[in-house]
């Protein structure tokens, strides 16, 4: 049992490390040791990492480090692609050799082996129009025409020129310093597509997290059903009941199930494994810009709003706290008070609680029409050249 429960920590492991590396930011890990993880893994190591190189080889060691994360960082590089590239062939590569020999089976027919290869195809080349399609680049030639398509809310946008183009900012772009261009309805900027995700990719990006998500819940699933196939055609459970006398009970056979497979099928088990976790991070990933879609927002205007929610909030306490304060006072001087009311405003809530701040996003404009902009965006549509035409 010990490798068995070598390989469970590891992968319990593995689970914790890459939940906190790719997900230790979000709102609902806040104050937990996911958190603190992710901060060591993001910053922590690499300080202490520094630090040590610098006391050790010196300050030049320490500048070529630096220069080396300002291109992998800094600047757009194929890096993260290329780790893309061999994540997905190693993993096919695996997924080939330890379980095709299975398939048909059972529960499974030949056509898998070629529908699964299809599959990967087409991820590639969502991953290949993500990363090579332009996001939607703001120019001298079509500024007017996005500052028509998205007019400013004189919320979060207002009238403004961008400081490195010398051009107007439309509402919703932003300047991307890594790619050093302004990009029309910008998301955010993925190392991963060594690409901006803007006004023109959205939808490609989209389609490549959902498509990713259900490979790897289809890989997940036929796996699993690969290894019920040979439970079934090799007979374990019978052999497991009748030779060795074990009873006949979900709590008594699955754990010896599970040891059989652990010490028959580990390869299979572990890219199982990791399969669904990625799954479920791509589900989560998936499920949060689809709802920035659902309610035409994105990841740059989510910092955007809670700043200006945040700020808000804070005037509005403000305010309401001076109007608590001016009313305590004028109570104070006026006439002594009845001791029935003093009892209600010992036990009266915080006016502070009933400060709400309202979310006016004018660029919401109900599901149907937030979903087409991003299958359909401005740039793709006739009146969007229309009106570049009339521009000239």
């Amino acid at each position: 049992m010990g490798v068995e429960w070598l390989l469970v920590c590891h992968g319990l492991v593995t689970a914790v490390v890459v939940v906190s590396f790719l997900c230790g930011r979000w709102p609902i890990f806040e104050g937990t040791f996911i958190q603190r993880i992710h901060y060591f893994l993001t910053f922590g190591a690499y300080d202490y990492f520094l630090r040590f190189v610098g006391a050790v080889f010196g300050h030049k060691c320490t500048d070529a480090i630096l220069s080396v994360e300002y291109y992998c960082c800094d600047r757009p590089n194929p890096l993260l692609q290329i780790i893309y590239i061999v994540i997905v062939g190693v993993t096919y590569y695996f997924i080939a050799i330890s379980c095709f020999a299975y398939i048909p089976g059972y529960y499974l027919g030949g056509i898998h082996r070629y529908t699964s290869l299809l599959a990967v195809a087409i991820g590639i080349l969502l991953f290949l129009l993500t990363s090579f399609t332009d996001p939607g680049t703001v120019n001298t030639e079509n500024v007017s025409q996005y500052i028509s398509a998205y007019p400013y809310d004189n919320i979060i946008y207002s009238e403004k020129e961008c400081s490195t183009c010398k051009i107007p900012k439309p509402a919703r772009s932003k300047h991307c310093s890594i790619c050093d261009r302004c990009v029309a309805r910008f998301d955010h900027h993925c190392g991963w597509m060594n690409n901006c995700i803007g006004e023109k990719n959205t939808r490609y990006f989209m389609a490549f997290l959902l498509w990713h998500f259900l490979i790897c819940l289809y890989g997940t699933v036929a796996i699993g059903l690969v290894l019920a196939g040979r439970l079934r055609e090799l007979r374990v459970v019978d052999i497991l009941t009748v030779y060795y006398g074990i009873e006949n009970s979900f709590l008594d056979l699955a754990p010896n199930v599970v040891q059989w497979l652990l010490g028959s099928y580990n390869t299979q088990i572990l890219l199982m494994v990791f399969l669904a976790i990625v799954g479920m991070l791509l589900a989560g990933f998936f499920g949060y810009h689809a709802k920035l879609c659902i309610t035409n927002t994105t990841t740059n205007e989510t910092f955007k709003w809670q700043d200006h929610m945040e700020w808000q909030r804070k005037l509005k306490e403000a305010k309401v706290s001076a109007e608590a304060l001016k009313q305590s006072i004028d109570g104070i001087s006026s006439e002594k008070q009845h001791l029935s009311s003093k009892w209600r405003a010992f036990f009266r809530k915080s006016p502070l609680e009933d400060v709400v701040v309202v979310k006016n996003n004018v660029y919401d404009k109900g599901f149907f029409h937030n979903i087409q902009e991003v299958i359909s965006p401005f740039s793709a549509r006739w009146s969007f050249t229309q009106n570049k035409l009339k521009s000239r």
